[in-house]
Order: structure tokens, then C-alpha cells, then sequence
């Protein structure tokens, strides 16, 4: 069974509710609680949320964390840290993933938190991506080698930064760097500098403030019209330097024999 069935099943036995009281009480069908505590079905993301209030908890507990008894909410921390997040859904209620082009970037960081300005952006639906919030995002320049610039990022929303892990890479939107596509070189902690390396050498490392920083997203895919050249035939130089560590090689199994 996945998590967020055995989850919802959990929540709402805790809370000594029959199916149909549980129904009842957020307003669906007794028989959608039943598929949807047996994997049957997935609640959309409107239905989830309305589950979450109703339990008092985070939409990512439940589509991410085993619930159980033994299992205790994070810290809500202070309000005035509190980020809101803009989404858009289609007509069927699923979320979709904004696309945010280079030259609505500077818009995006004055916008990226108005129901309206993220509902004009252009918007597009990936099935494979059902779970969580996404956007898209297209990058600038050649510091992310080999990705060319106009490729598309898609990340995944992070509500919990602390969850950024080093060596992955993420589209960081901050005050004063604007939307970047790096690699992280550090774990996030408090309020702390985080970290962001580029893949090309050219460009050195770089750190932004924890307060400066206004969304992370987890990169998850790439878009892009750039397709790979066929690798290239090897050297002369390759090839002796080939032959060189098989000879290594064979003498080293030879002299343990």
C-alpha cells in the first residue's frame, strides 16, 4: 500500500471515525474513502489539502512521512517564516507545472506568491509527475555544462529546506541572485549561507543568505532542443593509454597467480 492510503486509513482511525463519519465530515462519498485507504485511487490535491486541515497537518506529512504512533509533526516554527505557495490546477484537478521562461524571470520574483501572476504563466501537464508541486524553469548561460542555455528545468518543490542535500542540484530563487540553476555544496541549517557550485570550472562557487533565499525546487527532469553529439572516435593517445592500464593489469594478475 503507499503512504498517503495507509496514512489517511491511520488519521482516521485515530480520530475513532468509521469510513462514513470520516466521509461525512469532509464531504466525499464513503466509497472514495474506501479506494482510497486500499490504493485504489489517489485523492487530487484540493481533497488533499482539505484532509490535511481537517487533521491539522502538512500535505507533505502526508504524501511523505509514515504516520503511525510512534510518529510526531515537525515544528512549525515561527509564523512570520511561514511560505506560501501559488499553484494552478486544470479541469480535471491536477496541479500543473508553470513554466517560468528567462525573460519572465524578473517578474517571477516579484510575482512567484500571487495567485494571479502564476496563473498567467504558461502551463503544461506531465502524467509521470502526479505526486507533489512542480515548475519549470528555463535557464541562462553555460555555467551548468553540459546543459545549454534555454534548457528547461523541472524541480519539485521544497518546503523544507533543510531536506536540500549536497551534491544534487536545485533552481534556488533568491532576493538578490535572482532564479539560479547550481549544485549544492552545503546542508542548510537555520537561518545559515548555502552553498551553490557550478558545474563549469569557469565559474567560481558562491553563497547566499538563508534570509535572502524565497524558493528551492529539487531538480527532477530537463527539457531541452540541444541533443547530444555521438562520442567522439578515440585518440591515438587514448588508445595507448588503454592499452597501457591493461598491460598494468594483466601483470598484476599474473604476479598474484
Amino acid at each position: 500500500m503507499s503512504i498517503i492510503s495507509t496514512n489517511i486509513k491511520f488519521l482516521r482511525k485515530k480520530k475513532g471515525l468509521t469510513q462514513q463519519q470520516f466521509a461525512d465530515e469532509i464531504g466525499i462519498k464513503r466509497s472514495l474513502v474506501g479506494a482510497y485507504e486500499e490504493d485504489r485511487a489517489d485523492p487530487k490535491y484540493e481533497l488533499l489539502k482539505k484532509i490535511a486541515l481537517y487533521f491539522e497537518i502538512s500535505i507533505d506529512d502526508i504524501i511523505n512521512e509514515t504516520i503511525n504512533e510512534k510518529w510526531a509533526p515537525k515544528p512549525k516554527g515561527n509564523p512570520a517564516n511561514l511560505r506560501i505557495l501559488s499553484i494552478s490546477v486544470d479541469k480535471e484537478d491536477n496541479e500543473n507545472i508553470e513554466m517560468v521562461p528567462v525573460k519572465a524571470s524578473a517578474g517571477y520574483l516579484n510575482g512567484y506568491a500571487d495567485p494571479e501572476y502564476v496563473a498567467q504563466l504558461p502551463k503544461f501537464y506531465l502524467p509521470m509527475f502526479k505526486q507533489g508541486t512542480y515548475r519549470a524553469f528555463e535557464i541562462k548561460g553555460d555555467s551548468m555544462l553540459p546543459l545549454v542555455s534555454g534548457t528547461v528545468i523541472i524541480g519539485e518543490y521544497v518546503e523544507n529546506w533543510g531536506d536540500v542535500k549536497t551534491g544534487d542540484t536545485y533552481v534556488v530563487l533568491s532576493k538578490n541572485e535572482g532564479i539560479v540553476y547550481k549544485r549544492i555544496g552545503n546542508k542548510y541549517r537555520d537561518n545559515k549561507k548555502l552553498k551553490l557550485l557550478s558545474d563549469n570550472p569557469v565559474y567560481d562557487p558562491y553563497e547566499v543568505s538563508g534570509e535572502d533565499i524565497l524558493e528551492i525546487w529539487k531538480a527532477k527532469a530537463y527539457l531541452s532542443t540541444h541533443l547530444p553529439m555521438p562520442t567522439p572516435e578515440p585518440s591515438i593517445e587514448n588508445l595507448t593509454s588503454m592499452m597501457s592500464e591493461m598491460q598494468k593489469s594483466i601483470s598484476k594478475l599474473q604476479s598474484n597467480n
